[in-house]
């Protein structure tokens, strides 16, 4: 059966800001009111896309939301036309307008989560937006990330949509950040991995005390049944407390898998042998050979790899059976962590391969190459009723080139968040993005 895993990166938004708006997040918090360059991110963002898009990955483009945004402004209370909501957020809330700005939809990861059609009761791909109800100003993207998504995977026959789960505390859900996928095929019925930081209802659970642990093991259960997965194939596991408190607010930050392998940090779950052989013996079942890479704390340590980012970076299957490892320059500039990565790839593991990319746009705001993509595994059919205008070729990577250049700029401080002329900038600009991307009417502004 011929299945291919699609990256679809997230398109950096034109209001990219530093706004520090996620609290447990340390490089977010570090560069907060940092001057940003929206035109660059956007560019490295697609730069990252080409350059795969060329080595033979199957790429996609996710659309970035509708900012600032006025609707949940005025439901805060500012009231008059667009201009006036804004003008008076910026003077008497900042922070409400900051957060009402943000392009934190850039990171795809946190979109959804996907469970390919080999694993689901029905035989559909579905997708359940995530609430991200743990932070504002990410709170306020599903209803937009649900019209995105039913537009790109708009084949009822082969896709199947959820609502995001209730919007509470106790149903946190981060999406494909705490989630992955082994299999041994992309075509073949694999095991999810769902990884959660608290229990919303069990006090047994330990939790972090320092920072918010933003996916609870109730959302990743009701995903879990919503999706229609069985018993045999889904695994849970608790992320390490300690390790959130150190900043590491999604699992993603933390370990990353693909295909049989998990790569992961030593301290990354509570229990990781009983996990680890949860997980063997669930993908032997389904056919699979599963493979743990552990990195030990005293080669990197936690702190390392927050900085770097190493564990939030692409593991990539190749067609010759290797694995290729996407890491930002952080990683290069990292001394531990390139001595380790050097280590790995002269082993005879299945990790082969590093290619470094420059993402300082997105790593300043607290996300690094995993955080921009959501992984969908699409068999040959499926991946003919994905919308066409969203799967990345280089024609749709110049047109994009030219509408970033047309309507980004390359400053952009709190300040200018205050300023009409920005919205205008970019509804004009997303407006005309749909049309690129046919994607019909999604934003709240083509709507109304």
């Amino acid at each position: 059966m011929n299945a291919h895993e699609v990256n679809f990166d997230g398109l950096v938004g034109p209001t990219h800001n530093y706004g520090g708006l996620s609290y447990g997040n340390v490089a977010s918090q570090s560069n907060s009111q940092a001057v940003s360059n929206p035109k660059e991110a956007a560019k490295q963002g697609l730069a990252k896309m080409k350059a795969l898009m060329e080595m033979g990955f199957k790429q996609g483009v996710l659309a970035p939301q509708a900012r600032p945004d006025t609707a949940a402004l005025r439901s805060l209370g500012f009231s008059g036309s667009d201009e006036e909501v804004i003008r008076r957020a910026a003077k008497e809330a900042m922070p409400l307008l900051a957060a009402c700005s943000s392009a934190s939809s850039m990171w795809t990861a946190n979109a959804a989560t996907v469970s390919p059609s080999a694993d689901t009761a029905d035989g559909r791909v579905h997708f359940t937006a995530a609430n991200l109800n743990c932070k504002f100003h990410r709170s306020i993207e599903h209803p937009t990330t649900s019209r995105v998504l039913a537009a790109m995977f708009n084949d009822e026959r082969h896709f199947a949509h959820h609502a995001a789960l209730p919007a509470v505390s106790q149903f946190g859900d981060e999406g494909a950040a705490n989630h992955t996928r082994f299999c041994k095929d992309y075509g073949d019925a694999g095991v999810e991995f769902f990884v959660f930081g608290r229990s919303a209802f069990d006090s047994r659970f330990p939790a972090p005390q320092r920072y918010p642990a933003r996916q609870t093991l109730e959302a990743c259960q009701a995903v879990a049944r919503l999706h229609g997965l069985s018993e045999a194939g889904v695994v849970y596991a608790q992320q390490n407390p300690a390790v959130i408190d150190q900043g590491v607010f999604h699992n993603d930050v933390i370990s990353v898998g693909n295909g049989e392998v998990l790569f992961h940090h030593e301290d990354a779950f509570l229990d990781t042998e009983k996990v680890l052989a949860e997980l063997h013996d669930k993908l032997g079942r389904r056919g699979g050979r599963f493979r743990a890479i552990c990195v030990p704390r005293d080669q990197v340590a936690v702190e390392d790899a927050v900085k770097s980012y190493l564990f939030n970076s692409q593991l990539l299957s190749k067609a010759d059976g290797s694995m290729l490892l996407v890491v930002p320059e952080e990683c290069r500039n990292n001394p531990r962590v390139w001595n380790y990565l050097d280590q790995l790839t002269g082993d005879d593991g299945p990790i082969r391969e590093v290619k470094v990319f420059d993402l300082k746009q997105s790593m300043q705001n607290g996300g690094g190459p995993a955080c921009l993509r959501l992984r969908v595994a699409l068999q040959e059919r499926e991946l003919a009723a994905v919308n066409p205008g969203v799967i990345m070729s280089a024609g749709l990577y110049d047109t994009l080139v030219a509408w970033v250049d047309r309507h980004y700029r390359d400053r952009l401080s709190e300040t200018d968040l205050a300023d009409p002329q920005l919205l205008l900038e970019c509804r004009t600009a997303l407006d005309e993005l749909t049309q690129i991307l046919k994607l019909g009417s999604v934003y709240s502004f083509q709507l109304d």
